[in-house]
Formats: C-alpha cells, sequence, structure tokens
C-alpha cells in the first residue's frame, strides 16, 4: 500500500509534519508521500471528502483541532472528552479521530528533562485544542493542580468543568512545576511578566516551534527556567500518532533527530 498521509491547519507552510511522516514511513518500512494542505476553519466540514478522495491519513494542527471531530465516525476517548482531535484515519469508510497532543508531550518531558507529572503543580496558558488535550493528560497523570489561563474565560470554563484538578486561574500553587504556553505567536501580548510561582525549577515549554526561541520562553530563560520549544511535543505526539494509524512502535526520539 502507498500511503497518502498530510496535514492540514492554517497557516500550514511552515508545518514540519511531512518531515516526520516521511522519516516515520522509513521507521515503519512503508511505502507513501506526505503534503501540506491548506484549509481554515470555514472549510473544516471538508475534511470527509478530503480524506475521502487524496489521503489515508492526517495530521491536524490549528486552528482546526476542536472542529474535524464533528466529521468522525469514531473518536478515541481522549478525543471524546477534549473535543479535540489532531490524528485522522481512514479505514474501510469510517473516519477515526484521536488526539496524541497531550500524551506526546508527556512523552517529551519524561525524554528531555526526566519530568515526573504526579504530584505535580501545572500551569496552561491558552485554552484551545492543544490545551485541552495537554490538561487531559496531565490529570491522567496525577498531576495535583492545573491552572488554565486564557484571556477569555468562556474558553476555559468547559475545561475546568470536565476535571477536579483544574482550579481557579485566580489562583496560584505556591510552586509551579511546569508551565506550557500554549497561545499562538500571533495572539500573544507584547509584555511578559514571568507567572506568580515561577522559580529557577520550573519547566517551561512554548508548544510553538517558530521562532525556535520565542520571546516568551527567553524571559523565562533569563528567569533561570529550564525551557524547551514545541520540537520534542511535536515528534513525540507524532510517534503516537503513526502508532495508532500503522501499530507499530516507532520512538519519538528518532523523530525528534529528524528535525534536528
Amino acid at each position: 500500500m502507498m500511503w497518502r498521509l498530510g496535514v492540514i491547519g492554517s497557516p500550514i507552510e511552515h508545518s514540519l509534519s511531512p518531515t516526520l511522516h516521511e522519516r516515520g514511513l522509513e521507521l515503519a518500512g512503508l511505502a507513501g508521500t506526505s503534503q501540506r494542505h491548506e484549509m481554515d476553519r470555514e472549510n473544516a466540514n471538508e475534511v470527509r471528502t478530503l480524506m475521502t478522495s487524496q489521503f489515508d491519513a492526517l495530521s491536524v494542527t490549528m486552528p482546526l483541532k476542536d472542529l474535524v471531530g464533528s466529521s468522525c465516525d469514531v473518536l478515541d476517548p481522549v478525543s471524546t472528552r477534549t473535543r479535540s482531535v489532531n490524528s485522522l484515519l481512514m479505514r474501510e469508510g469510517l473516519l477515526y479521530g484521536a488526539s496524541t497532543d497531550g500524551a506526546g508531550l508527556l512523552d517529551a518531558l519524561k525524554a528531555q528533562f526526566d519530568f515526573v507529572t504526579e504530584n505535580s503543580h501545572v500551569m496552561i496558558l491558552g485554552a484551545g485544542g492543544a490545551a485541552a488535550a495537554i490538561v487531559d493528560a496531565l490529570v491522567g497523570a496525577g498531576a495535583t493542580s492545573v491552572v488554565v489561563r486564557a484571556r477569555n474565560p468562556d474558553r476555559v470554563a468547559p475545561i475546568a468543568a470536565r476535571y477536579s484538578k483544574v482550579v481557579n486561574p485566580v489562583v496560584t500553587p505556591p510552586a509551579i512545576d511546569l508551565i506550557v504556553n500554549t497561545v499562538p505567536v500571533t495572539g500573544r501580548a507584547t509584555g511578559l511578566d514571568v507567572e506568580r510561582g515561577v522559580d529557577e525549577h520550573t519547566i517551561a515549554i512554548d508548544v510553538t516551534y517558530e521562532p525556535r526561541m520565542s520571546t516568551w520562553r527567553e524571559g523565562y530563560e533569563r528567569h533561570g527556567c529550564p525551557s524547551d520549544n514545541g520540537l520534542g511535543m511535536l515528534a513525540y505526539q507524532a510517534a503516537r500518532q503513526m502508532n495508532w494509524w500503522w501499530d507499530c512502535a516507532i520512538d519519538g526520539a528518532e523523530l525528534l533527530e529528524a528535525l534536528r
């Protein structure tokens, strides 16, 4: 079989998913191609037609993660809870959706920082699809508390309603072990204030990878925090995605090497 892979979202020209797909195909011993396909929110309902005619499996990026699930016939448990989908698979006429963002981030944190989620205090900036998946993974892995902060409180409310460990965003735990910024670069405030509760032991992750070193991340590094961009999360979530597509055992570390 020649796998027809791709990534959808907008803007899409910067996406590194085709590089990951090509390396994943090689590691799995499969043949196929991958391409970027521009799709905005207004056209999200066309994803089933697109899959039927052009693709066997797709990665989904912003701003579509909270929209494409409505076109799926079957959703995995994480997507069902979070209403966020970053992986699509067409099989025997049925469209399957899954979310690997949260688990992928935890895999990357363990590999890169030996981070232990259990009993940790975490802050998430942003409340979109990636944030929802990350919160789900953190709570499932035993985080003690998760603060979710976003400019629009209405986006936070449904996330907080799903998990008792998501605490009031005006409350900051005494010491934050991990802070994750999921806000798109273009939607960020120009000023930078390091959040209360952050110290030199706080790991700061910016899920964006363009630019590799964001202004937000620079500020936290000046504060003494170990930090990284989103390449680790991208690679490790892609590994889980491909293992779901192909029932194989691709290692996220090998995919990450393809991005260095």
